[in-house]
This record gives C-alpha cells, structure tokens and sequence, in this order.
C-alpha cells in the first residue's frame, strides 16, 4: 500500500501560480503511475494529469495543457503539479491518486488517494 498527502494549496489571484506536492509513504513510489484529480463544489472528480512511472510521459486535460506540468522525484518519493495562469474556474480541492497499472482519466481505476488541498483562484 501507499499513503499519500498533498500539500502546497491555497488562495491566488488569476493569472497567478501554485506548485502542489503529493508525498507518498510506504510501497517503493516508483511502483506507482500517478494523477493529479480535481474536484470542484457541485461537479463530479476530474481528472487533470498523469505521469508515467519513471516520469517520462505526461498526458492533460485539454483545461490545463500548456498551463500546468506534472512531474515527479522517485528518489524524493514525491509528485507535483506545477500551476501556472491560473483561472477562477481552476478553483477546486485537488487530489492526487496512485495506481499500480497505467489507469487514464477514469477516477475509479484509482487505488490510492490523499486527502486533497483546497486551490481557489480569486478573479
């Protein structure tokens, strides 16, 4: 199993920028493909990105491409998701998620998730 815990949340004007960080314990992180997810009030979980287990492959969701950048450290046991020009309707609690197989964009692949930290984007 693996424990997760993001951090790095908080309050931003637009157009400003955040980094999140997913810290992982327990089973070896490289095991791991990893997501970061999004969940705003009233709508269903979102997926957002995804990094592949050594980190050389990204995919997005076409609302983030070319503003945000998943990347991860195995040898801190750590993902992130940088986040740039945000926007109001970025506003959200994001989580990260863990699988042992590659899982795409569908939340309920997903084994292992944190406990989410709240962005919400001020306009």
């Amino acid at each position: 199993q693996v424990q997760l815990v993001e951090s790095g949340g908080g309050l931003v004007q637009a157009g400003g920028s955040l980094r999140l960080s997913c810290a992982a314990s327990g089973r070896t992180f490289s095991s791991y493909f990893m997501s970061w997810f999004r969940q705003a009030p009233g709508k269903e979980r979102e997926f957002v990105a995804a990094v592949s287990w050594n980190g050389d492959t990204t995919s997005y969701a076409d609302s983030v491409k070319g503003r945000f950048t998943i990347s991860r450290d195995n040898a801190r046991n750590t993902a992130y998701l940088q986040m740039n020009g945000l926007k109001p309707e970025d506003t959200a609690v994001y989580y990260c998620a863990a699988a042992l197989r590659f899982s795409g964009v569908f939340s309920r692949n997903y084994n292992y998730w944190g406990q989410g930290t709240q962005v919400t984007v001020s306009s």
